[in-house]
């Protein structure tokens, strides 16, 4: 991997949990970042922190604004922002509206801006943070589930399209974290995540250990890997597996509302 000073960095979601250590790292490696969250205090604590540019909004629109802030050129975009949404079919439209728009399409039109750039310079990464749940699935959780596979597939597709271009990306799929989103996640994430629950920082670690070997897969739960191959080998028992987890659930949430 060629050094990363003086190259230039966006990291959506970047005022908190795996956000802010991707920021982090990348300043550590001497790169100019800018830091994107939704809650400008958020992201301007962790730009002061490191030394950072923040540059707070909607990550869907943020490619022209951080890319003048960084004097007009993104080398990396981390598309971490990302939204759990709980609920199956009967979730609301809005629900599932939000979760594709923040889990997917932000990363879509990030890319629809960035990619022609990247193909005339010849060199660009694309980091998508997609979460096991789009390697595997996540109880409780459709929008999220469904839109997290989106993303894995969208990611893959721009891997597939324009490696021989010089485009490089990298798909970050961790299972639990411990962050605020795991926080929320309630019942669910204690039964499935928290046990092995990994912090923000070996997320990061895991990156870069992918940047350097040119992975596309970045798997800091490396068991993450046999589940995967399960799932595609053996979907019927993969299936039966987690089915009996979510009866476990079921029974987890009568007891908690007896």
């Amino acid at each position: 991997m060629e050094s990363l000073r003086d190259s230039t960095v966006v990291v959506t979601g970047g005022g908190g949990g795996i956000g802010a250590a991707l920021a982090r790292r990348f300043a550590a490696e001497g790169a100019r970042v800018a830091v994107n969250d939704l809650d400008a205090a958020k992201a301007q604590a962790v730009a002061e922190e490191i030394g950072a540019i923040a540059v707070p909004g909607d990550a869907s629109k943020i490619v022209p604004v951080a890319r003048e802030a960084l004097g007009g050129r993104i080398d990396t975009f981390c598309a971490n922002a990302g939204v759990g949404t709980a609920g199956g079919p009967e979730a609301g439209e809005d629900q599932w509206e939000k979760a594709w728009d923040v889990n997917l399409m932000a990363h879509v039109r990030a890319a629809r801006e960035l990619v022609p750039g990247w193909l005339e310079q010849g060199h660009g990464r694309f980091v998508a943070t997609v979460s096991a749940a789009g390697l595997l699935t996540m109880l409780g959780s459709a929008p999220y589930s469904v839109t997290k596979h989106a993303a894995l597939a969208f990611a893959e597709w721009l891997a597939v399209t324009y490696k021989h271009r010089g485009i490089e990306v990298h798909a970050v799929c961790p299972q639990g974290v411990r962050t605020d989103m795991l926080a929320g996640s309630g019942t669910a994430g204690d039964l499935i995540l928290a046990e092995t629950a990994i912090e923000p920082e070996a997320v990061a670690d895991s990156l870069f250990e992918a940047m350097e070997k040119q992975r596309f897969l970045v798997l800091p739960h490396p068991e993450t890997a046999g589940f995967y191959a399960a799932r595609a080998s053996e979907p019927d028992h993969w299936i039966g597996g987690m089915n009996k987890m979510q009866r476990k659930l079921e029974a987890l949430l009568e007891a908690e509302e007896g």
